[in-house]
């Protein structure tokens, strides 16, 4: 199972492996937690499923949504789309504003979505992000490899 194949790569390079919008795939798994969507299971759910392990919850731009992920106890909250991504269909736009804000209310981790690429990458870092999720920069680069894309976020 792909899966398993993908579980395995994180494990040998000490990446945590999430499954997105699916507890019952990431149990099966083994897997280290999950994402959750706001049209996804809610967390106390995922929680009787998953137990402790890591649970993401998406807050688009919404300091109210955050504030329920916070009470939830999620292990994350992710804010986006940041700028305009070809990844997904960008419903919501976030600004450096809310990161800044969410930072004031709470410790749990913020990860930062959408459009993030090799020029605006240290802006969200610097504004509180403490994780950031690049997919098409790496995997849908033109310009460049997924090794080379890495490169150029050092």
């Amino acid at each position: 199972m792909i899966g398993q194949k993908i579980k395995n790569i994180c494990k040998k390079n000490k990446v945590k492996f999430l499954i997105n919008d699916d507890p019952i795939l990431a149990k099966r798994l083994g897997a280290d937690g999950c994402h959750l969507g706001q049209k996804d299971m809610n967390i106390k759910e995922a929680r009787k499923i998953i137990g402790k392990k890591i649970i993401g919850i998406t807050c688009h731009n919404s300091i109210t949504l955050a504030k329920k992920a916070i009470k939830a106890k999620a292990s994350y909250l992710a804010f986006g789309a940041f700028y305009s991504s070809k990844t997904k269909k960008t419903k919501y736009a976030a600004n450096i504003k809310i990161l800044n804000k969410i930072k004031k209310i709470t410790k749990t981790s913020i990860v930062a979505i959408g459009g993030i690429n090799s020029e605006n990458y240290k802006k969200l870092l610097l504004n509180n992000a403490n994780f950031l999720a690049i997919s098409g920069y790496i995997w849908n680069n033109k310009k460049y490899k997924p090794l080379e894309a890495l490169e150029r976020l050092k």
